[in-house]
This record gives structure tokens, sequence and C-alpha cells, in this order.
């Protein structure tokens, strides 16, 4: 059974894409493509599982993220 998860994707001062899944504290990775950043992730995701306990199911599902400048 595949598990579906949101992977949040920023980029920082570098040029670098970092990517993180919220649902599984502490995975995280980076690459300079959003190609190769999916990648990692899948990587990161799977060692994560494997290393911690399978996550609680996540009740709430993702609308969007917005930028909001104050």
């Amino acid at each position: 059974m595949n598990e579906t998860y949101t992977v949040v994707i920023e980029r920082d001062e570098d040029g670098y894409y970092v990517g993180s899944v919220p649902a599984l504290p502490g995975c995280h990775t980076q690459a300079k493509s959003i190609d190769q950043l999916m990648e990692r992730m899948e990587e990161a995701i799977a060692l994560w599982l494997e290393v911690e306990k399978a996550p609680e199911p996540n009740p709430l599902e993702l609308v969007g993220i917005q930028r909001l400048a104050v």
C-alpha cells in the first residue's frame, strides 16, 4: 500500500531547493533541481519510515500555502 505525503518546497539563499515533509518531523533534503529534489525526497521518506515508526494518520488536508507581507 502506497502512502501519499505532502512535500513543502522552498529555495534557500544559495539557490538550492529544500524539501520537507510536515507529517514526518525531521524528514528533509535539498537539491539543485526540483526533479532531483523529489527523487531525494522519496529516498528520505523511505529512510524515515524505516527508522521511525509509521506516522499517525493526519486528519488535515493541505489546502494551500500563501505568503503575506506585514
